[in-house]
């Protein structure tokens, strides 16, 4: 598909250190064949996701807490050709019991956020950003915590499991992720971004959403859904049926994987500045619903 492979040449010339890391994700048929659709190549492009920048955190796991997120946006900037839209997956800013600090934070994180040269910028709140005051806050700032949008034939769907302090979803947002799917096909492509994972990773550590299950019953009669969220600081996938769900890294420090004894933030090490840390552009083929991931390190200035 000689547009696709234009976007990764344009990507490697970036100069941003390379794609370090690429997988690709195709809806199947009931036959087991990739599904076309109604799409063409002219319907495919690509999209940014940022995640859990934690703007305000100050502490050792990150001594240059506040360049991480400028040197992503410029990153961004430098791609020779913009992505279609960015998405930033949740905690947009660290957590704060003070009113007054959060919505500092957030004008902060909103007014750096806007030196991205993407015309389109979408926000989801992550529980630093929404689950002390029910996502009121962030309201004020960067608008609905849920909503649903299409770009290009796919059908994209913002879930908030964070502004309930317990991580659920809650009966009323359920209501209406049923209703947003009601009138789709069954073929229709279907992107869900959230911030916590909708399945059971490591409840105990809060790595969940409580009525997640739910959600994924709902979605699961739909064959080409995929699930790209934030969370817990690191790429993972995992399969529930035939959805894959995809974790992104964070742009502050890294996380433990599952398993591990804690999930305390991994150390800073000066040997390797940056370590764990990164963004990511994810290619969308609207005709065989195939998401193609390349990960992107955060590079020193």
């Amino acid at each position: 598909m000689k547009r696709t492979i234009d976007r990764r040449e344009f990507l490697r010339l970036a100069a941003l250190g390379g794609i370090v890391f690429a997988s690709g994700v195709r809806a199947a048929d009931d036959a087991g064949a990739p599904t076309g659709g109604g799409a063409s190549a002219a319907d495919d492009f690509y999209f940014v996701q940022l995640s859990d920048t934690h703007w305000g955190f100050d502490g050792p796991p990150n001594p240059d807490a506040r360049g991480t997120l400028p040197k992503a946006i410029a990153a961004v900037n430098a791609l020779a050709q913009a992505p279609d839209f960015v998405v930033f997956t949740g905690d947009l800013t660290h957590l704060t019991l003070d009113p007054k600090l959060r919505r500092a934070r957030m004008a902060e994180f909103r007014d750096i956020a806007s030196g991205l040269k993407v015309r389109d910028v979408r926000f989801l709140p992550g529980e630093h950003d929404a689950s002390v005051d029910r996502g009121e806050a962030f309201q004020e700032f960067f608008g609905p915590t849920h909503y649903s949008f299409e770009h290009k034939g796919v059908h994209f769907i913002v879930l908030d499991n964070v502004s309930d302090p317990k991580g659920a979803l809650g009966d009323g947002q359920m209501a209406w992720l049923g209703e947003v799917l009601a009138p789709l096909p069954k073929s229709a492509p279907i992107v869900v971004l959230t911030h916590r994972p909708l399945f059971d990773l490591v409840p105990e550590w809060g790595w969940s959403t409580r009525d997640g299950t739910q959600a994924i019953e709902l979605l699961l009669p739909y064959r080409k859904v995929t699930v790209f969220y934030g969370h817990i600081h690191q790429p993972h996938r995992h399969m529930t049926g035939h959805i894959a769900h995809h974790a992104a890294k964070s742009l502050i420090f890294p996380l433990p994987p599952p398993g591990s004894p804690d999930h305390k933030p991994v150390p800073w090490d000066p040997a390797q500045p940056y370590r764990g840390l990164g963004w990511r552009d994810v290619e969308a083929a609207a005709r065989s619903a195939a998401y193609e991931i390349h990960e992107h390190p955060v590079q020193p200035a």
